[in-house]
C-alpha cells in the first residue's frame, strides 16, 4: 500500500468528522416523513452543518487555501496555493429519502502554471480527492501519480471490453432541462447493448465505483464540479479514461461526464457522437 500522505489524512479527519454527524442526522430522516417542508428543512440542515464541519477542519489544516463548496460557494484564498473543492452530501434526495447511498466529496485543484488554465477559469489539475460513504464507511481515495484507493487496497477500473457484459451507471436529468432529450437518445443507443443500466443517484459515489470495477462505465450530464471532482481523479487513477461527450479530458468534467476503461470508453463515445448527432 502506498503511505497515506498529510493531505489525504487531513481530508479523510474532516470527510469522517462530517460523516459521523450525516449518519446520526440519517437515523432521524424516518421519523421526519411528515411533510414535505419538514424533511426537506432537515435535509438542508445536515447538508450545512456537514459542510461547516469540513470548512473548519481543513481551515485549520490550509488557513491560506481557497474553497468551492456547494452550499458555501466559493470562498477566496491565496491565489497561489490550491482550492478545496466540497460537497458535502451527494445524494441529497437519497438521503431525504432514507436510502442509505449517499456520500461525501472532498478534492483539491492546483491553480494553473500559466495563470489561465484549459478552461480559462485560472486553476489546473485536481491532484487529490476522497469520497467517502458514511453509511459503509468507504473511503475512496486518489492522488495524483499515486492511484486510487479504497481504505488500504489499490482499486483498477475493470478490464471487461465488451457491452454486453458491462453495467453502467448513469444520472438522469430531470424532465424540464435541455440535455433530456440527449440522455434518452444515449439510453437508446446504449441500453440494448449493455447487460444493465443503473442510476443510483449520486455521481460521486458513481465514479468512485467506475474506478473500483463496480461500475463498467458512467454518463451524466449537467453535473456540477462538486459532484465530479474527487471521483475522475479516482477513475483516472485507477486506469480509466474520463472525458467530456467530445472526448475532452479536461481536469474537471462536470457539464458532461463519460467514464470508463479505454476499450469501453472509446466504444460510448462513438454511440454518444451519434446520440448529438442524432438531436
Amino acid at each position: 500500500m502506498a503511505a497515506i500522505s498529510g493531505l489525504i489524512r487531513v481530508m479523510e479527519r474532516a470527510a469522517r468528522k462530517a460523516g459521523t454527524r450525516l449518519r446520526r442526522d440519517f437515523g432521524e430522516v424516518e421519523h421526519l416523513q411528515v411533510s414535505r417542508k419538514g424533511p426537506a428543512d432537515f435535509v438542508s440542515k445536515a447538508d450545512q452543518h456537514a459542510e461547516r464541519t469540513i470548512y473548519d477542519e481543513l481551515l485549520i489544516a490550509r488557513p491560506d487555501w481557497g474553497f468551492v463548496m456547494e452550499e458555501g460557494g466559493t470562498i477566496a484564498g491565496d491565489p497561489t496555493k490550491p482550492r478545496w473543492i466540497v460537497d458535502p452530501l451527494d445524494g441529497t434526495t437519497n438521503f431525504l429519502h432514507g436510502i442509505p447511498h449517499f456520500a461525501i466529496s472532498i478534492a483539491v485543484q492546483e491553480p494553473a502554471l500559466d495563470g489561465k488554465g484549459a478552461d480559462g477559469s485560472g486553476w489546473g489539475d485536481v491532484i487529490a480527492g476522497i469520497v467517502y460513504q458514511p453509511i459503509t464507511d468507504e473511503s475512496f481515495w486518489a492522488e495524483k501519480a499515486r492511484g486510487a484507493w479504497l481504505q488500504d487496497r489499490r482499486l483498477r477500473v475493470s478490464a471487461r471490453r465488451v457491452f454486453d457484459e458491462a453495467l453502467i451507471g448513469t444520472g438522469i436529468p430531470f424532465s424540464n432541462r435541455g440535455d433530456a432529450a440527449l440522455w434518452t437518445r444515449i439510453y437508446q443507443e446504449l441500453g440494448p447493448r449493455v447487460a444493465g443500466i443503473r442510476r443510483n443517484g449520486a455521481a460521486a459515489l458513481d465514479l468512485a465505483w467506475v474506478a473500483a470495477g463496480r461500475f463498467d462505465g458512467f454518463w451524466e450530464t449537467d453535473l456540477a464540479i462538486w459532484d465530479s471532482a474527487a471521483g475522475c481523479l479516482l477513475v483516472r487513477e485507477a486506469g480509466g479514461f474520463v472525458s467530456d461527450f467530445r472526448g475532452r479530458s479536461n481536469a474537471i468534467c462536470a457539464e458532461t461526464v463519460l467514464a470508463a476503461n479505454d476499450h469501453l470508453h472509446a466504444k460510448m463515445l462513438k454511440l454518444i457522437a451519434g446520440a448529438n448527432k442524432a438531436g
